[in-house]
């Protein structure tokens, strides 16, 4: 069984009454690849934005088949994880991490240049835990703050630049890393219920982005007669 934890921040723990890009990609990978995958991680909740806390088990749907299971947190980013990677990696012994952070970084905490350090010292800690872990890595979606807020959006483009070099720099062939793709034709305006998290199309989109890296890549993904990996 292929065992894939989802790491991010808001827009991957998702809020009650949504289905969650993970949850797409679960049905993407159950339906092309075989149903023994399944998603890890310490923790299962989504954000209840009524009460402002990670509490609420109310998915949109709710399959009992479904693994909620993740490392994602409401305002977390490549700071937060970093430290947490490690024990997270070794309790749940993931293969594949499958990571969409740094929006919360750049837009509160840290800047282009140190949110990129942290990125490296993620990649550390996980392998750390386990020599041989496969990334995908999902550049920053630049989210509606960037339309209105030029140094907002320099960062992002910054970060995403310095994402990329880190994937070039670290990437090794018994612990690939992969960068996705960002989303093709992903519109804030269209894909997200607020300009930043996204909504059903928008879940779609990014699941899609995490498999077709995987597809190319590893063959994760194809249809058993396609199959490479």
């Amino acid at each position: 069984m292929l065992r894939f934890m989802p790491v991010g921040d808001s827009m991957t723990i998702g809020s009650a009454g949504e289905h969650t890009w993970r949850h797409r990609l679960w049905q993407l990978l159950r339906g092309t690849y075989d149903p023994a995958v399944t998603l890890v991680g310490p923790r299962e909740t989504l954000y209840d934005q009524q009460t402002g806390a990670p509490t609420s088990l109310a998915y949109a749907d709710p399959d009992p088949d479904f693994p909620r299971a993740h490392l994602a947190g409401w305002g977390e980013g490549w700071l937060h994880m970093a430290p947490l990677i490690g024990d997270a990696i070794r309790d749940c012994r993931p293969d594949v991490l499958l990571v969409s952070l740094g929006l919360i970084d750049l837009g509160f905490y840290t800047n282009a240049e140190q949110t990129a350090e942290n990125v490296r010292a993620f990649i550390t800690a996980a392998r750390a835990a386990d020599p041989c872990v496969r990334m995908v890595l999902l550049p920053v979606i630049p989210n509606v703050r960037a339309e209105s807020d030029a140094p907002f959006a320099d960062q992002v483009a910054l970060f995403n630049v310095l994402l990329a070099k880190a994937v070039a720099d670290l990437d090794e062939p018994r612990s690939p890393i992969l960068l996705a793709s960002p989303p093709p034709s992903y519109d804030i305006h269209v894909d997200t219920y607020d300009g930043t998290h996204p909504n059903a199309s928008g879940e779609h989109r990014i699941a899609e982005a995490f498999a077709g890296a995987m597809r190319e890549a590893w063959g994760i993904g194809q249809t058993c007669a396609a199959r490479t990996v």
